[in-house]
């Protein structure tokens, strides 16, 4: 099994910056994609980044050119560094792993953007 634990949400205001961390424990050989993910309240989760083990990344259209997805395999965490955050990035915010067919999820982390 795939552990996963996310840090680093919290309240910021519109234009300011987070990085959210996610570190991964348990058998973490084999992790291929890990992503993040977002729900708002009332709104479907959806994908906000993605990075494959190759370093590879594909973003959602609405935060392109804002967020910036890492990967360190060696302490077997993933990053999400957010800029110009907008109120419109408020949501809780979930990481992913997948390894070998399944799909991990974090407990989530609330991203807060407000005045």
């Amino acid at each position: 099994q795939v552990q996963l634990v996310e840090s680093g949400g919290g309240l910021v205001q519109p234009g300011g910056s987070l990085r959210l961390s996610c570190a991964a424990s348990g058998i973490i050989f084999n992790i291929n994609d890990m992503g993040w993910y977002r729900q708002a309240p009332g709104k479907e989760r959806e994908l906000v980044a993605v990075i494959t083990s190759g370093g590879s990344t594909n973003y959602a259209d609405s935060v392109k050119g804002r967020f910036t997805i890492s990967r360190d395999n060696a302490k077997n965490t993933v990053y999400l560094q957010m800029n110009s955050l907008k109120p419109e990035d408020t949501a809780v915010y979930y990481c992913r792993a997948d390894r070998r067919g399944r799909g991990y999820w974090g407990q989530g982390t609330q991203v807060t953007v407000s005045s």
